[in-house]
């Protein structure tokens, strides 16, 4: 291995790599609850939260209130990002970063995140999410 290219590198030797995607995807917005997808971690063991986007829309979820949570019970006292109306969120082109809640400043995470739908669902709507955040361990 040479350690002079960046290709001799891994993940946890970079910032905002993509730490968790959808297990399916795209992850449909028309019902609210808990748990409506499940973003798994990419084979990483232990991950820092930078950012979660929600991106490529197949319509306007503007109405959608979503919440990443590291449980699946819908137990917001759990939160990753705080509940976010998607109010830019209105076709393909548009895109909208979560507010992180005060925990991500301080928690390393491991494991799955989950996508909690809150007050407001936008029927026949998609989206994709992505978390960003920084490697700790592989």
């Amino acid at each position: 291995m040479n350690a002079n290219h960046v290709g001799s590198f891994y993940p946890d030797q970079f910032g905002n790599f993509a730490v968790c995607t959808p297990l399916s995807s795209p992850i449909y917005l028309g019902a609210t609850g808990n748990a409506v997808a499940t973003l798994a971690q990419n084979n990483n063991t232990s991950y820092i939260v930078r950012r979660v986007t929600v991106a490529g829309a197949s319509g306007s979820v503007a109405l959608a209130n979503v919440t990443i949570l590291t449980s699946s019970d819908g137990n917001t006292s759990n939160a990753v990002t705080n509940a976010a109306a998607l109010t830019t969120v209105t076709g393909a082109t548009k895109f909208q970063d979560l507010p992180l809640s005060t925990a991500a400043a301080s928690t390393v995470y491991s494991g799955s995140l989950y996508v909690y739908v809150g007050t407001a669902a936008a029927a026949n709507n998609s989206v994709e999410i992505t978390v960003f955040g920084d490697v700790v361990t592989l």
